[in-house]
C-alpha cells in the first residue's frame, strides 16, 4: 500500500456567516477555496439534499500537507441536529486561544492550558494553548465508537491505518497514516452512535489505482459502501474519483484519488473573496423571514 493522507472533515453548517467568523477570526484559519453548486453532489458531500449548496475549505495551509475543514452549506437548511458521533477536533495553537479570549468567544478550561469551545452549530473543538511543533496545528479528530476493538480492527485491518496508542481503561485509540499527519482518535462510549442529522464525513486520499481495490475489499468483507466508485466533476477543475464507505458505527469515510485531488485542491487566492460575495448575495434567510417562518431544520 502506497502513502495515504488525511485530508479533511466535512461539517454541515446552518449559519455560514458566523461559521466563517469562527474559523477565520477565532481559529485563525484561512479560506483555501470556495465553490457554489446548483444541485446536490453525486457523492452526497452536502448530505441528502438536491438544492443549491456551497463548499468552503478552510485550514492553516494547503491540503497537500494540512488537515482542513470542509464547510458545506445548504441554502434551504437553517440548522442540523447533532448526535454523539463527532467528539471534537484538537488544535494546538496559542494564537487561537488568544483570539477566542480577545473576541470573548466562549472558552471552558478543561485542564491546564487546554480549552474547549464550540463552532456555530455545536461542533466541539479542543484548543491547546501552545505553539505546534508540526507544520499543521490540527492534531486529531475524535469520533465516538460503540465497540473500540471492533473499530480498531476495521480501521487498521481494512483501511491500513497504523495504531499509535491504545488505552483500554479510557477506551481510547489513536490511529493514523503518518507521524506528521492529523490523527484519528476513536473513543468508546459504550452505547450506540447517533449521527443526528449532520452526518459528518472524514476524507483521505490514496493513489487512484488503489480505489477499486478498496471497494473490492469492502465487498468481500461484507462492509458497507455508501457510494460505489464514482467520478465527481467540478466545473473548470480536475475530475476526481471517490468511493464512500461507512465503518461499523456508520461514520462516513471518503477515499479520493490523490493525483487528481492535488490538482483540484490547489489553494485559490480568491477563495475568501468568493465566500464573502456568496454570503452577501445570499438572501435565503430574508426569504423565510418575510414569510414569518424560520429556515427548516435538517
Amino acid at each position: 500500500m502506497k502513502a495515504r493522507r488525511a485530508l479533511h472533515f466535512v461539517f454541515k453548517v446552518g449559519d455560514r456567516a458566523e461559521t466563517a467568523r469562527f474559523y477565520r477570526d477565532v481559529l485563525g484559519m484561512r479560506v483555501l477555496r470556495h465553490e457554489e453548486f446548483e444541485e446536490g453532489c453525486k457523492a452526497t458531500c452536502n448530505g441528502p439534499y438536491d438544492g443549491k449548496w456551497s463548499k468552503t475549505m478552510v485550514g492553516y495551509g494547503p491540503e497537500d500537507n494540512h488537515f482542513v475543514a470542509e464547510l458545506t452549506y445548504n441554502y434551504g437548511i437553517g440548522d442540523y441536529r447533532l448526535g454523539n458521533d463527532f467528539l471534537g477536533m484538537t488544535i494546538v495553537s496559542s494564537q487561537a486561544v488568544s483570539n477566542a479570549k480577545k473576541l470573548q468567544w466562549p472558552l471552558k478550561e478543561i485542564s491546564a492550558g487546554v480549552y474547549e469551545t464550540e463552532a456555530p452549530g455545536g461542533y466541539r473543538f479542543c484548543l491547546e494553548d501552545e505553539t505546534s511543533s508540526k507544520e499543521d496545528p490540527v492534531l486529531k479528530v475524535t469520533l465516538a465508537v460503540s465497540s473500540l476493538q471492533k473499530s480498531v480492527d476495521y480501521w487498521s485491518k481494512f483501511l491500513g491505518m497504523k495504531l499509535y496508542e491504545k488505552d483500554e481503561d479510557k477506551q481510547k485509540a489513536l490511529l493514523g497514516y503518518g507521524d506528521n499527519q492529523c490523527k484519528l482518535e476513536l473513543q468508546g462510549i459504550g452505547q450506540a452512535v447517533d449521527h443526528g442529522a449532520a452526518f459528518g464525513r472524514i476524507a483521505f486520499s490514496c493513489p487512484k489505482e488503489e480505489l477499486p481495490g478498496i471497494e473490492a475489499l469492502m465487498k468481500e468483507e461484507g462492509q458497507k459502501i455508501l457510494t460505489p466508485l464514482v467520478s465527481l466533476d467540478t466545473p473548470g477543475k480536475a475530475t476526481v474519483q471517490v468511493v464512500i464507505l461507512a465503518d461499523p458505527d456508520g461514520h462516513e469515510i471518503c477515499f479520493v484519488g490523490d493525483e487528481a485531488f492535488r490538482e483540484l485542491s490547489k489553494v485559490d487566492p480568491n477563495g475568501g473573496k468568493l465566500l464573502d460575495e456568496a454570503m452577501a448575495a445570499d438572501k435565503s434567510h430574508e426569504w423565510f423571514a418575510k414569510r414569518n417562518t424560520p429556515k427548516p431544520s435538517a
